[in-house]
């Protein structure tokens, strides 16, 4: 019981700035910081949810970021698997050494080959693209190691008896692996979409026009221009919550077996 009552607290913690960033979104400007805090508005401004599509390119941010996460998140799930796959079930030369290889570039920080990758990106005349960002970002090794870790609780003896009946590699891991792997992919989905919806860094610095620019910099674009309308700001920053809730939504179920699980449940 102890441990529950802790683990609500926590919970009710974290999401008091939630609670406060929808209060402050249904006020007037002059009324978000206002002591004490007034958590449910007596007349609420729905109007802000109106004006916000108005100040800025709101959907245009919105179109290009569900553009950029999905086509990324799909990729990622894609190149994972068939990754993970090689890894955990086939037998090649080296094949340990090369995933540990691949396993440690999780602990390089994008920051110390940004510049790097910048000029490399550049010359391929791939900057100020949203081709550029989604190459970027199809392969990671933490989606690797994700799905490995998960295929290797599927007994081999099922691979073989797949083989023995006649499907092959490929068969077997669209046929066998994915249908048993949907916890770990649903947890690789949900890590892949919130990181690439969130990310503020690299559009940042490839993109730079406007009608490619993704829903994090129009949000700081409405920052710069409503500095002082704190209102606005919050219903903006609702807004852009809105497609990962929903798909956490959805997946929660998944996401939860894929942290828990070990194996293959009977």
């Amino acid at each position: 019981m102890t441990v529950y009552i802790f683990l609500l607290f926590g919970a009710f913690i974290m999401l008091i700035p939630f609670v406060w960033m929808l209060s402050s979104s249904l006020k007037n400007e002059k009324d978000v910081f206002a002591f004490p805090i007034q958590w449910i508005p007596t007349v609420a401004q729905w109007s802000n949810y109106k004006v916000i599509w108005e100040k800025v390119p709101l959907l245009t941010g919105f179109v290009n970021s569900i553009k950029i996460t999905v086509i990324v998140t799909v990729l990622q799930i894609l190149t994972s698997t068939f990754a993970a796959y090689s890894f955990a079930k086939l037998k090649f030369k080296g094949r340990d050494i090369i995933f540990m290889i691949y396993i440690l570039t999780i602990s390089v920080p994008w920051q110390v080959y940004m510049v790097p990758q910048f000029i490399m990106m550049s010359k391929l005349k791939l900057t100020d693209s949203h081709i550029g960002l989604i190459m970027m970002h199809t392969f990671t090794a933490t989606g690797v190691f994700l799905i490995r870790q998960f295929y290797m609780g599927i007994p081999n003896e099922l691979l073989e008896a797949s083989r023995i009946d006649g499907l092959s590699e490929y068969g077997i891991y669209a046929k066998i692996m994915l249908p048993l792997s949907k916890p770990a992919i649903a947890t690789l989905c949900i890590t892949t979409f919130t990181f690439e919806w969130n990310d503020f860094m690299g559009p940042l610095v490839y993109l730079s026009t406007n009608n490619k620019k993704t829903i994090q910099l129009i949000l700081r674009m409405f920052n710069t221009q409503y500095s002082s309308n704190y209102a606005l700001i919050m219903a903006a920053a609702v807004i852009s919550l809105i497609p990962v809730m929903v798909l956490f939504i959805f997946l929660q179920r998944y996401f939860v077996e894929g942290i828990a699980s070990t194996g293959v449940k009977g």
